[in-house]
């Protein structure tokens, strides 16, 4: 029977929360698991990796799963659904929070299939589990062979009414709080700071009464103070998942993989000296119709100047390398929004009057400029 290891350490600033990693005791034919338990918490991630690339492929399959499980809160199903119903919103973000901060963190050559998957094993129904399975997805894939520059932490605070930030609030503690962030990150080279790889922000419900009876408001300084605040526990999550690999015997020798590319230097090359500038001036109307069709056209007669007289295999292949070096010339070639579409600023105008009025704001809209933290 494989030996289990567990590492442990309080929370800074919340000497009554404990995060602990275990590994070694379930999942052990997974290319790597680890359990994370915060109070009375528990998930368990597995991350596997498939040990070919499927022909073809120009993306990076990536899948992340959780599974929430009845049991987990001390409940069968009964009755007339005796199964489990599908995943739950919560599931839904919760995988999406997981993928946003660990995909950047694998090889740009890297195309093999990855799976993680991470199961509620237990919740004592008062401590969120998702940033858990964040960390655990890190370690996860860090005591694995799969290529990964990790590890990654995370951890979500909040913004109390008396002012201060709390780290991995439970559902109490959160509704006393008028402003939460889960920030992710991991090391930078010299290990000298956290370099944050994703944020998720958010006020939380019933925020605007607080502020009416005086809770302190969220500023700009308020939401850089909680970054630099976050990198603490973030750190001290990346220190346990540490302890736990020098436990396990060391990092694991990385699998081997064929490297896949997206287009070869000389394919960009080609495409910049036959297109960059037509392709630039293309991104400068404002007319979508006629700007893709442009497009369209010059993406063809670029595909059939550059693909010489080779087999039809590696014909079409070469002409797939062309079309993705154009399209990353073509987001490269991008104007200022504001250039290509001389009407946006007027619309910019028009929504946020209707903001002003009351009105709600359509999602992904974005009315001004992200202020640098």
């Amino acid at each position: 029977m494989a030996q289990s290891h567990t590492v442990e350490g309080p929370i800074a600033g919340a000497d009554d929360k404990t995060i602990s990693f275990e590994s070694g005791k379930f999942a052990g034919q997974a290319g790597g698991a680890v359990t994370v338990r915060l109070d009375d918490t528990v998930v368990l991630v597995t991350a596997t990796a498939s040990k070919g690339v499927r022909d073809g492929i120009d993306f990076f399959p990536l899948t992340v799963d959780i599974e929430e499980r009845m049991y987990a809160a001390g409940r069968i199903p009964g009755s007339f659904f005796r199964r489990e119903g599908k995943a739950s919103d919560n599931a839904v973000l919760t995988c999406r929070l997981i993928d946003r901060p660990i995909r950047p963190a694998f090889p740009d050559d890297f195309r093999n299939e990855v799976h993680v998957v991470g199961t509620v094993l237990g919740t004592d129904m008062n401590t969120p589990y998702d940033v858990l399975a964040i960390n655990g997805a890190s370690a996860a894939l860090v005591v694995s062979d799969i290529p990964f520059a990790g590890p990654i932490g995370a951890v979500r605070i909040g913004w109390s009414t008396d002012g201060e930030w709390i780290p991995f609030p439970t559902y109490e503690e959160a509704e006393g709080c008028t402003f939460e962030l889960v920030v992710a990150g991991r090391e930078t080279s010299d290990g000298s700071d956290i370099a944050i790889m994703m944020v998720e922000a958010g006020g939380t419900e019933g925020a605007n009464d607080r502020y009416v009876d005086g809770a302190p408001k969220v500023t700009e300084a308020v939401l850089a103070s909680g970054l630099d605040a976050a990198k603490a526990w973030i750190r001290q999550s990346i220190e346990l998942q540490l302890e736990l690999l020098e436990k396990l015997g060391g990092a694991k020798p990385t699998m081997s993989y064929p490297a896949q590319i997206d287009y070869s230097d000389e394919i960009y090359a080609a495409v910049n000296e036959l297109g960059a500038d037509r392709l630039a001036a293309s991104q400068t109307i404002s007319d979508k119709t006629e700007r893709q069709a442009t497009e369209a056209a010059l993406r063809d007669e670029i595909r059939g100047r550059s693909v010489g007289p080779v087999r039809r295999r590696a014909r079409s292949r070469q002409a797939d390398q062309v079309g993705r070096a154009f399209g990353d010339q073509g987001r490269r070639a991008q104007p200022h929004r504001e250039r290509r579409c001389p009407h946006r600023r007027s619309w910019h105008r028009r929504a946020a009057s209707h903001l002003r009025r009351g009105g709600p704001a359509a999602q992904g809209a974005r009315l001004g400029p992200v202020p640098a933290w």
